[in-house]
């Protein structure tokens, strides 16, 4: 029994001597982690305050939390070289990079994310505050992040995207100009001159509060439809959702004003059903060639829509 107790004893003493000779390189690797969290949180503040500068805040934070993360990783790397001086940084570093493979298939969609978010604060094709469609969804960019971007939806919802379907997809930037181009299609009918009308919508239009005076709005006489003569009726506006909706709504208001006074008619597409079993004897000559019966000398007896019993 003495030998297995003296045993246990050497190995913890051994341990304790151990320990307490580790003890300064603790301390050592503890003040480098906390001088390197401080230098990592530096960096990443002064990288965020250039990206605010140059009005970039998105890339800012994304740059800012890889170089803080950067920073954190070599300063843990360089700590445990501290406390066990055995430990060689290369060494570990050369084990990353066998692992970084396995990683990199394990987190693939994650990294591309990534990337694709990069790469479209570095190009800015869009920013935030502007006001996108893509991939079916329309609304005002809250945030650009590293994994996706934020959407506010024109009725109050968020529609997070992830980066990398945006950058390989087709993108509307509503909001890229200041300017945009609104139409809408003007029936008349057929009994109407499409010229003066045509000039009358377009002086009510250029009336109409929110629509730009340059360029100018103009009216065009468009398509020959069914039951209309359609007119292009085009105008410009501010880019900005609101502005577009508000102002259609005051120029429809104005078109429908302006053809009320002018006597211009508005008309709308009507349907005439013929029921051919229920002519009278009083519709003509039925010998003769009519829409529902051949021509000939022995035409159908007509039928009345209500037998004469029930009239």
């Amino acid at each position: 029994m003495q030998a297995p107790l003296t045993l246990i004893t050497d190995k913890f003493s051994r341990f304790a001597a151990d320990f307490f000779l580790l003890i300064p390189n603790l301390i050592a690797a503890v003040i480098f982690l906390l001088v390197a969290w401080f230098a990592a949180r530096l960096v990443r503040s002064g990288i965020e305050r250039v990206a605010m500068n140059r009005k970039r805040p998105d890339l800012g934070n994304l740059l800012g939390s890889l170089a803080h993360g950067g920073v954190v990783i070599l300063a843990v790397l360089f700590a445990a070289a501290i406390v066990f001086p055995s430990v060689n940084p290369g060494g570990i570093f050369a084990t990353l990079g066998v692992g970084s493979v396995a990683i990199g298939f394990a987190f693939k969609d994650i990294l591309q994310n990534l990337l694709a978010g990069l790469l479209i604060l570095i190009n800015r094709p869009y920013r935030r505050g502007d006001q996108i469609v893509v991939k079916g969804f329309e609304g005002t960019v809250e945030h650009i992040e590293s994994r996706a971007t934020s959407l506010k939806t024109y009725d109050g919802r968020r529609v997070i995207i992830p980066n990398s379907d945006i950058y390989t997809s087709a993108v509307i930037v509503n909001t890229a100009h200041p300017h945009r181009r609104d139409e809408y299609l003007i029936g008349i009918g057929y009994g109407d001159s499409p010229e003066a009308s045509a000039e009358t919508f377009r002086a009510a239009i250029a009336a109409v509060d929110g629509v730009l005076a340059d360029p100018p709005c103009e009216v065009l006489p468009w398509e020959l439809s069914n039951s209309t003569v359609n007119l292009l009726a085009r105008w410009w506006v501010k880019s900005h959702r609101t502005d577009i909706v508000r102002t259609r709504a005051r120029v429809m208001l104005a078109v429908h004003a302006a053809a009320v006074e002018r006597g211009i008619d508005l008309p709308f597409p009507t349907q005439v059903i013929l029921f051919h079993d229920q002519t009278e004897e009083t519709d003509g000559d039925r010998t003769k060639q009519r829409e529902g019966w051949p021509a000939g000398a022995n035409p159908p007896k007509p039928r009345a829509a209500v037998p004469a019993a029930e009239r």
